[in-house]
């Protein structure tokens, strides 16, 4: 499992960048000010998971137990609920997209909670 989620967070960076170059050189003379912030954020948060995947896979490959696969498995959907959600609006203009984009949100908070009850059986001493 720790290589499938560093691959995808490899790939989830990639992505990301080019997400972001692409907002910045070919969509900011079709876009509105409003949608391309949207666009971007999208962008933003998709390489900070992506990152959150890498450390998924680390601590999958460390610690015992399930907490770090549901970790990363949560950044994959919160990244295409919460990233794709917003792409999907920007680039349509389709307002009731946002309404999946929390969900996403929710997502990324529990692949945190998930990383953080992880470490905290790492510093107690379980293994």
């Amino acid at each position: 499992m720790d290589r499938l989620f560093f691959g995808l967070g490899a790939a989830s960076a990639f992505i990301a960048v080019a997400a972001g170059a692409f907002g910045a050189h070919a969509l900011r003379a079709r876009l509105s000010p409003e949608l391309l912030a949207v666009f971007e954020t999208g962008a933003r948060y998709q390489i900070y998971h992506a990152f959150g995947l890498i450390a998924a896979a680390w601590a999958a490959a460390r610690w015992p137990g399930s907490l770090p696969q549901w970790a990363g498995w949560l950044f994959v959907a919160g990244t295409l609920l919460f990233s794709g959600s917003l792409y999907a609006l920007a680039l349509s203009g389709v307002r009731w997209l946002g309404a999946i984009t929390p969900l996403g949100g929710v997502a990324f908070l529990g692949g945190w909670v998930c990383l953080i009850v992880a470490a905290g059986g790492a510093v107690s001493g379980e293994r």
